[in-house]
């Protein structure tokens, strides 16, 4: 459990260098042999993750800020590994049984701030497809 914890974000940054930003804001997982996305195709309505793998790609290439505008949730899900990556890390350290741990945390909280934080993000998206903002 500890290796695929280290391992989760080093996987998608390393997944995230390997592709090359789409600068529409979304698209980039196409170049994983993926669909285009279905709703932005017929009604250029964003799914809810739309433009995260561009976002994780962003992040890869050193450009930070461009992820947060093109998709924020993508740094949410790339700190939210590195978190888990950090807390097994300090867990295996001090001789915690990790296996054991997983019970233990609330779940239902960090579900519902990932869950909370993905619709703000789907609806940020939105907002910026639509050209609500700028």
């Amino acid at each position: 459990m500890l290796l695929a914890a280290l391992l989760l974000p080093v996987v998608l940054l390393a997944l995230g260098r390997g592709l090359q930003p789409d600068p529409r804001g979304y698209g980039t997982h196409e170049q994983l042999g993926f669909r285009p996305c279905l709703p932005m195709r017929l009604w250029n309505l964003p799914c809810p993750g739309c433009g995260v793998t561009t976002s994780i790609a962003l992040v890869a290439h050193g450009q930070p800020l461009a992820a947060l505008r093109s998709q924020p949730f993508g740094l949410v899900a790339l700190a939210t590994t590195l978190g888990a990556a950090l807390w097994a890390l300090l867990g295996h350290a001090r001789g915690r049984d990790l296996h054991a741990e997983l019970p233990r945390l609330r779940w239902r909280r960090w579900s519902s701030l990932l869950v909370t934080l993905a619709m703000l993000a789907w609806v940020y998206k939105l907002a910026l497809v639509r050209g609500w903002i700028g």
